[in-house]
């Protein structure tokens, strides 16, 4: 499964470490809240926080064109922002509207794919409650690398039509500082199994021992 040529050329492990926050993608369900004045009531002990501070408090979902629809605002692109640069770029755009406006997201339904190279009913969705969720903490929370090669971690990225692909070694010291990595929405990580070469042997040879040793049953009933 997922296995590449051993020509393959992968992407480059420290391309993708440049993106060192997450980016919002098509398909993430944002959890969006609007305040004026600042958010100065998030923080006023005194006055309790009242509907007219509130312009907002829902899920929305950015869909497959990277637009998300918005009350007031209307359809804006927010793919490929991070959630620092989506809340300054509507707080901007909602201050045609309100004083001063605050805005907070945040992505509720961030995921990722995980096969941690055991046999067979391993596989785990991850949902990533920590935007900024690297490699490691993402295969922790999935129990760590069942049964595969630590040396041969994959992660799929993009359109799987034309996917990125980057390989990293986990069995080093050296390897390791490539697992802080920021995973991004529905990223594959797929471990490669471990060779099991007498199960192999087995396998290719089974069903010519069945044939043989019909043949000697046979045999021996006419004997």
């Amino acid at each position: 499964m997922l296995r590449t040529p051993p020509d393959y050329e992968y992407a480059s492990v420290e391309d993708a470490r440049i993106e060192e926050e997450y980016r919002l993608a098509p398909n993430d369900e944002l959890f969006f809240r609007l305040y004026t004045n600042d958010g100065e009531r998030l923080v006023d002990p005194i006055s309790p926080i009242t509907q007219q501070q509130i312009r907002g408090d829902h899920n929305y979902r950015i869909e497959f064109d990277g637009y998300v629809k918005i009350p007031v605002l209307g359809r804006v692109k927010l793919s490929g922002m991070t959630l620092r640069e989506a809340e300054r770029f509507l707080e901007e755009r909602f201050s045609e509207f309100y004083n001063r406006p605050f805005v907070q997201l945040r992505v509720t339904n961030n995921r990722v794919i995980i096969f941690p190279g055991g046999r067979g009913g391993t596989s785990r969705v991850v949902y990533l409650e920590n935007t900024n969720t690297n490699l490691f903490e993402a295969l922790a929370m999935a129990g760590g690398i069942a049964d595969g090669r630590a040396n041969r971690v994959k992660v799929i990225r993009g359109d799987l039509n034309d996917p990125q692909i980057f390989l990293i070694n986990l069995s080093t010291i050296e390897g390791v500082k490539n697992a802080d990595m920021v995973l991004q929405a529905n990223d594959i990580i797929y471990v490669d199994p471990r060779e099991r070469v007498p199960q192999r042997i087995m396998e290719n040879i089974g069903p010519y021992l069945t044939l043989f040793s019909t043949a000697l049953i046979i045999y021996s009933i006419f004997k």
